[in-house]
């Protein structure tokens, strides 16, 4: 199982994260691999002959090489020989993404309608002659993710909803200890048990005190629907221009996510990971070395490592974006950009599997233009930038 962040949870906290430029990084020399090791390599994956826009990411990562995503506006994925293949656009629909694929090979993801914007969540294995929808068209809906029993976790009409084999099995409530002013923004993940990851948002006056309340935070909803949800405790409770974004749960029930300051000009993404029981704030590792900020995109689901991306804002603009890859202990490390690469490019990881494969993009800042990217052995090319 491995996904992607909901684009309806990225709004909340993501607004202003603008790419503008980045450094050149140099990959590390590659480790001569033996017959039962993987290569270290980064793979700029083919992007489909046509489509409405250039947009390239891997989303997710399946078993077998297979790798799940967006290709030039499209919904699409790519088999073991890194040959791009497009998910079938039910009539109506004009683009769409893949978020995330199960060991079996069940692709989740999300299309859309040019006209109006609405979205329909969708199920597709490979070589199908036509998607399955799970829902109707409509604004506020969208899958996220998929666990390997065929759980499917997402947003309809901006209702959060568990599927289970295409069927609607529930549909996941705010927590008891919650303001009645609070309603989930994202549903985020879904782990192999089943435990739910989503994104809440609560917004109030409090006459008491005389301030306005704003608070975006993670919830978790434990698997099978017989417990309550649980409220994550975050840094900030009150501030309106902060909120803090859930992206991913691990088997263990491990989270992690992000706060995000957005205020004028400022800019601020700060990482951190939540333990069960759920009874304190996050941690947070630190930064990578010689940038501002951190998201975190991504957890495996049973490896501890995490991914994300390294950024450092100048007037409000992402100026320098890198590829981030933290391994549970110690300082979050960067991956390499691909080799011949000039300066000015961007990379993003989006996802992380159990066999040490990262998937993300990489963005060419002259023609703007991304490619869906997969760093293999990537722990072997993790390293810390220089001060």
């Amino acid at each position: 199982m491995s996904r992607s962040m909901s684009a309806a949870g990225a709004a909340v906290v993501l607004a202003g994260l603008i790419t503008a430029a980045a450094p050149a990084s140099a990959a590390p020399a590659a480790t001569a691999a033996s017959a039962t090791a993987c290569v270290p390599d980064v793979v700029r994956l083919p992007a489909l002959p046509s489509g409405p826009w250039t947009s390239g990411v891997v989303n997710g990562l399946g078993a077998d090489g297979l790798a799940v995503g967006e290709s030039r506006g499209l919904p699409a994925y790519w088999t073991a020989d890194r040959a791009v293949h497009a998910v079938p656009l039910p009539a109506g629909f004009q683009n769409g993404r893949v978020t995330a694929v199960n060991a079996k090979g069940l692709m989740v993801g999300t299309l859309e309608r040019s006209s109006d914007r609405a979205r329909a969540a969708f199920t597709y294995r490979a070589g199908d002659a036509a998607v399955r929808l799970l829902t109707g068209a409509a604004t506020g809906t969208g899958v996220s993710d998929v666990n390997d029993a065929g759980r499917i976790v997402g947003m309809d009409a901006g209702v959060p909803k568990e599927w289970a084999n295409g069927t609607l099995v529930r549909e996941l409530p705010v927590p008891d200890d919650a303001h009645p002013s609070t309603r989930i923004v994202a549903v985020d993940g879904i782990n192999k048990r089943g435990d739910v990851l989503g994104t809440a948002h609560t917004e109030y006056v409090d006459l008491e005190n005389d301030q306005v309340v704003s608070k975006t935070f993670p919830v978790v909803w434990p698997a099978g629907g017989g417990y309550p949800p649980y409220s994550l405790p975050v840094w900030n409770e009150t501030d309106w221009t902060t909120g803090t974004q859930a992206s991913g749960i691990d088997d263990k029930g491990r989270v992690v996510g992000y706060e995000a300051e957005n205020y004028h000009g400022l800019r601020r993404r700060t990482p951190a990971v939540w333990k069960k029981p759920y009874d304190a704030p996050p941690a947070s590792p630190g930064l990578v070395t010689g940038y501002e900020n951190l998201t975190f995109e991504d957890v495996s689901p049973t490896t501890n490592v995490t991914v994300g991306t390294a950024v450092t804002f100048v007037e409000g603009y992402a100026r320098y974006v890198q590829a981030a890859y933290w391994p549970g202990t110690g300082t979050p490390l960067v991956l390499p950009n691909p080799a011949g690469v000039g300066a000015d490019v961007n990379t993003e990881a989006r996802t992380v599997s159990n066999d040490d494969r990262v998937g993300g993009s990489f963005r060419d800042l002259l023609t703007l233009t991304d490619s869906a990217t997969i760093w293999t052995c990537a722990s072997k090319q993790a390293y810390a930038p220089k001060k």
